[in-house]
């Protein structure tokens, strides 16, 4: 189903009200890397965000993830006060691990890998035409 006008509002509000919430708290930086809001999706009735979390150098994503659910409150408090004027309800927060870096990271890793091999093989094709003379 197709999200509409005002879902999209409410969780760009959301994702962008969020991400200063946790530089104001001091979650941004956990566990030696960084914590960021990649992404907000709400439900049709705006009563749940399901806010995806992205974490770039983290040392234990998964404990990093316990942490912020356990300070929600905190962060639901402070988002209800400045949203407060703009939605009837504030929405349940759900707070979702995006492993997408992770993907990228495994991917260019690959790329590399492939790279190297190619000019690896490249250069033995050369180093086989020169002692194979007479041969097209």
């Amino acid at each position: 189903m197709q999200e509409g006008k005002r879902q999209k509002q409410v969780a760009g509000l959301i994702q962008e009200e969020v991400n200063d919430i946790f530089r104001r708290l001091g979650m941004a930086m956990m566990d030696g890397g960084m914590v960021s809001v990649s992404g907000v999706k709400i439900t049709p009735d705006l009563l749940e965000a399901r806010i995806y979390l992205s974490f770039f150098q983290v040392a234990d994503p998964k404990a990093t993830h316990k942490k912020i659910n356990e300070r929600a409150w905190e962060v639901k408090r402070e988002l209800a006060a400045r949203i407060k004027t703009q939605v009837r309800r504030m929405p349940e927060l759900r707070f979702f691990y995006d492993d997408t870096l992770d993907h990228v990271f495994k991917m260019e890793n690959l790329f590399d890998q492939i790279k190297k091999e190619d000019e690896a093989r490249g250069k033995e094709e050369e180093g086989g035409e020169d002692a194979k003379p007479g041969i097209e």
